[in-house]
């Protein structure tokens, strides 16, 4: 589990965890919704781009300005998505061939370490970790909302990343 504020022992001045709140099947080709903040508010924006042949998801700032993409790579035996930024691609998210007892994914990150999600996919109860540090952490349990999941992200992580990450897997899960 990631560090919450408050709960690290003796005080001291821990770097603050980042909480969103996510719909869950509602990224869909065609579909925009917002991304919010732990406080309701709205930080990102996702597009939705319908009418193309590969399905592609837009994540935005709230000027509507391109901050990521995640696409579908076709022909591919495993479900497979790039997440692109600036024309480049940042990272692949593969879905592991042999899962036997949890879901699994592969994120190979272009110029680091690959990360590695594990947990109930479906159920919206998995971690991202990179190696045996936490990433981040998805889940159902913070939100009381109906067909909502909350993604908390450690301290100096990039939240953008794992959010379209979260987005991408999302995505391939609903096939």
């Amino acid at each position: 589990m990631l560090r919450r504020r408050g709960m690290d022992g003796p005080r001291q001045a821990t770097p603050a965890v980042n909480r969103y709140q996510m719909r869950e099947k509602l990224i869909s080709i065609g579909d925009d919704y917002f991304i919010e903040n732990e406080r309701g508010q709205r930080v990102y924006k996702v597009d939705g781009k319908a009418l193309r042949i590969r399905n592609t998801l837009i994540l935005e700032d709230l000027q509507g300005h391109e901050l990521a993409s995640i696409q579908e790579k076709m022909l591919r035996i495993k479900d497979t998505m790039d997440i692109e930024r600036g024309g480049q691609v940042v990272a692949t998210v593969k879905k592991a061939m042999i899962a036997p007892m949890r879901d699994r994914y592969n994120v190979n990150v272009r110029g680091g370490p690959d990360l590695d999600v594990q947990g109930n996919i479906v159920d919206h109860e998995y971690r991202i970790d990179r190696g045996r540090q936490p990433v981040a952490e998805i889940s159902k349990k913070w939100f009381r909302v109906r067909d909502t999941y909350g993604v908390e992200v450690a301290p100096g992580e990039d939240d953008g990343l794992v959010l379209t990450i979260t987005a991408a897997i999302d995505q391939m899960s609903g096939r």
